[in-house]
Order: C-alpha cells, then structure tokens, then sequence
C-alpha cells in the first residue's frame, strides 16, 4: 500500500489515535490548549487527503475519538474503585466502552466531510453539528468538548455569545482553515484567534459591580468517598461539618457540599438544631438525602436560623447508573441491581426540574447539584433569573488527577455563559468562588479540610447566551455547512 491508503491502514489508525489522544491535552488540567488545535489540524488533514474517502475517514475518526476520550474521561474508573472488591471488575470495560462509544461522534462527522467537495470544511460543520447533540442525546453527555480548552483563557469570553458549541468552532476552524487554504487559510485562523482574545481581554477589563454586603461561609469536609457513608463514622463526620461551620466569626449564610450529613431529617430532626446551633443561629444550606411518599431524592435544603426549611430542590438530572439504574424496577426486582451513588434505597428520584429559589436578603438562587453544572440547558430552563449560582458536589467520585478540574472548569463555563457568579462547595475537589465572567476570586486548597468565607458576588445583565441559547450558534453551524459547497475544487477524487 501506498500514499493514503498505508496512512488509513493500521499505521493511520495508529496516527489518528494518538493525535486524539493529544487533542485531549487541551482539557483541564493540562490546559494545552495549543497542542489540541496542532492535533486536531493533524486529524483533519489525514481524513482529508485526497483518496481518503468516507470509509476509511470512519475509522480514522473513531481511532482519533477513541483515543481523545481514553485520556480526557479516564478519571470514569474512579467510582468503581471506591469499592473496589464490589465494583472494581467493572473499571476497565466502563472506560473501554464509554471512550470507543463516544469516538462515533468523531467517526460519523469524519465519514460525513467526504459528502462534501471541501472534506476539511465539512468536518468541521459536521462535527460541531453532533459534538452539540452528544450533550442533549438521550440524558446527554457534553463533557470534554472540544471547546473546553479554552476554559480559563480569555477566549472562554465568547461562551457569553455562542457557549460551549461557540467555544468547539473556535477549536475546529483555526485547525481546519489551513488545511483547506494553506497560508491564506493560517492567517486566517490566527486573525480569528486573535479577535477571540482581543475580545475576551476586553470584556474581562470591564468592571463588575459590588458584591452583596453579606458573608458566605464554604465548608469544604474532605470526606474521604470510601468512609463517607461508613455508619460507625457517621457522628465523627457531622461532628466536622459543626465543628467547621462553627470556626471564627459567624457568617450570614453557611453552605454544605452534597450529601454532606450523612442522616436524614425526617429520621433524626435533632440534626437541625445542631446545624443552626454551630452556625450562631443564622441559615445553613446543607445537601443532604430526602424521603417522601417512600421516594429518596439527592437534595438540598435551607434552613432558617431556628432550624425550620425555608427552602429546598431536589436534584433532577440525575446520572445514569450512578444515580439511577435505567429499567431500575427490573433491574432491582430481577438481579437486584442498584444505583452505586444512592445510599438510600435502589436509586435515587428526580426533581421535577430546575428552579430559582428566592433566599430574601440572599438574593434568588439557582442551585445545581453536582453533575447538573454541565449541562448549560439545565441552567436556562428556568423562568426566571438568578442573581447567582450555587453549585454543591462531592467531587470525591472524580478521584484527585482529572476529572474534579474538568468539572470544576465546565461549572466555571456556565459563569461566562450566564453572566452570572457562581458559588462552588465541594465535599472534597475545588470550593470556590467564581464571578460573573468566570474568574476564580477565592478558592480553598484542592483536597483539605476547611472553610472559605466571601462575600455574594454581583450579577451582569444577561449575555446574548442568557437570551438566546443555542439557537445563533446552530444556525451558524447551519451556514457553515454550506460553505462547503461553495465553488467545488477541481479534481478533488
């Protein structure tokens, strides 16, 4: 074999796995954002060749995917290790499966350019067009799009306008331009790069208006995953959430990561005085599991300063297999199979939806627990605005290497998006504080025990995102696609 036949043979597969795998460098923490956009120029550049075809561009793509996903979702085996003697077996098939399953949505927009007269051009449209359905698919999976890279830069600014799918083009052209226009198709993209910075250091130079005059308190316990639900330990781990939520000077409102109390209040309604004892009689909002009618949900609950609920949401876009089992009577019934995350009950309920809770003096408040940060469409499917964002997690799933920075940065993006500020408690990951334009004003150590006191940031006026959605930039994915089509080159088979 010769010419690109040998490249889209074992040795291209090779090629196109390994520049998958680069492209993931990008992601958070490495933040390489230099090394994906040379890495996915590579892979558009083999699927492009002339004689490629739409065959061997599948698998080149699926290689690339594969590879891409292997590395940015390897942190996916840290839940089955927590019980690793129950669980453990499951590691290698869930990230082998999840990473060579995800790498269709490389495959198909691969097979897809060579429907095009321009392969490059139609790469591009074609794969921003599924990246954008793989996170609304069935119960949707956006994590690692390519558009993360940018989160942290001030290219993450244009979220505000196109978010996450906005982020991905800005990816995928610069790569793709010179390919299809050798050194008229560079200058291009580094213009485009530079008016994505220039745009984002202007905006990030703008003022923000004062914060609220009120205290947060974060109180970030650093469970550790394994003993977090260990019955014998269970007063030891509320006895630190008071112990640090009574520390130093009293905050007007104190804030517990999820499943932070490892009891429920409908079974031992002592917990609460005991909270807003240690908080100085002011309101706690504390995650913690729910029951009702003899369904247990993922929640978080307000309580006022005399310990009654003043507000609560119950978490609704809950994570497949995690949180709930699909089928999950069948499963449960016939093989006794139950959500590994849930520890009461088989699994956990869904909410009924996202919402904004009004917390007076506070401000309105959307929350989001844990896995619901990624997804921007669980942020603007409410009716109302919010003044700010409270994200609550137990990262502790994620492990301590990736995937804790790839999602603290995706609830990050959902700041820029919005305009809005973000408040972030971890059980144990990253606690933090993020403003209206994504930028981490304070942050506790990753991995320790401890409080972070700051005050309730200030919202912007809503984004063009905020208004709009996605709608702007699928249209632009739609004209793109056309392009494509433009004045077909000559002799491209």
């Amino acid at each position: 074999m010769t010419g690109p036949t040998r490249l889209a043979g074992r040795r291209g597969l090779g090629l196109a796995f390994a520049l998958g795998a680069l492209a993931a460098l990008g992601q958070a923490p490495f933040g390489l954002w230099g090394v994906t956009l040379a890495a996915v120029a590579g892979l558009i550049w083999l699927i492009a060749r002339p004689g490629t075809g739409g065959r061997r561009s599948f698998w080149l793509g699926w290689a690339a995917g594969t590879g891409y996903f292997l590395l940015s979702l390897s942190w996916i085996v840290e839940p089955f290790l927590v019980d690793i003697a129950r669980h453990g077996w499951m590691a290698p098939f869930a990230v082998l499966f999840l990473s060579s399953g995800l790498g269709l949505f490389w495959a198909a927009p691969a097979a897809l350019a060579w429907q095009t007269p321009r392969p490059a051009l139609g790469f591009v449209a074609a794969f921003a067009l599924l990246e954008w359905y793989r996170g609304v698919i069935l119960t949707g999976f956006p994590w690692a799009m390519l558009g993360h890279v940018w989160i942290g830069t001030a290219a993450d600014q244009v979220a505000a306008i196109g978010g996450a799918s906005g982020l991905s083009l800005l990816v995928l052209l610069p790569s793709a331009l010179p390919v299809q226009a050798g050194r008229r198709g560079l200058a291009l993209a580094v213009l485009m790069l530079a008016l994505a910075f220039g745009f984002g250091a202007w905006r990030l130079a703008e003022p923000l208006p004062a914060p609220r005059d009120l205290t947060l308190r974060l109180v970030q316990p650093n469970a550790e995953q394994s003993a977090k639900w260990e019955q014998s330990l269970a007063d030891e781990h509320l006895t630190r959430l008071l112990d640090l939520t009574a520390q130093g000077q009293v905050a007007d409102l104190t804030i517990w990561p999820e499943t932070a109390v490892p009891f429920m209040l409908e079974y031992a309604p002592v917990v609460a005085g005991m909270v807003t004892d240690a908080s100085g009689g002011r309101p706690v909002a504390v995650g913690i599991q729910r029951e009702g009618a003899g369904l247990y949900y993922n929640s978080l609950r307000v309580l006022s300063g005399e310990g009654a609920e003043i507000a609560s949401y119950d978490k609704h876009h809950l994570v497949p297999f995690g949180e709930y089992i699909p089928f999950g009577d069948l499963a449960y019934d016939w093989f006794g199979i139950t959500a590994f995350a849930a520890q009461t009950g088989a699994a956990y309920s869904a909410g009924p939806g996202p919402r904004v809770m009004d917390l007076g003096s506070f401000g309105k408040v959307l929350p989001l627990i844990c896995y619901e940060a990624v997804f921007p469409r669980d942020v603007s499917g409410v009716d109302e605005r919010a003044d700010w964002m409270l994200q609550i997690t137990n990262d502790a799933w994620f492990g301590v290497w990736t995937g804790p920075f790839q999602h603290f940065a995706q609830a990050r993006l959902r700041a820029v998006e919005q305009g809005l500020p973000l408040v972030r408690v971890a059980n144990t990951g990253v606690t933090a504080v993020i403003d209206a334009r994504g930028r981490v004003t304070a942050a506790l150590p990753f991995g320790t025990m401890g409080v972070l006191d700051s005050p309730v940031p200030a919202a912007l006026e809503p984004t063009p995102y905020a208004r709009w959605g996605d709608t702007p930039v699928l249209l632009l994915i739609v004209a793109l696609s056309m392009l494509p089509f433009l004045r077909p080159p000559r002799g491209r088979h």
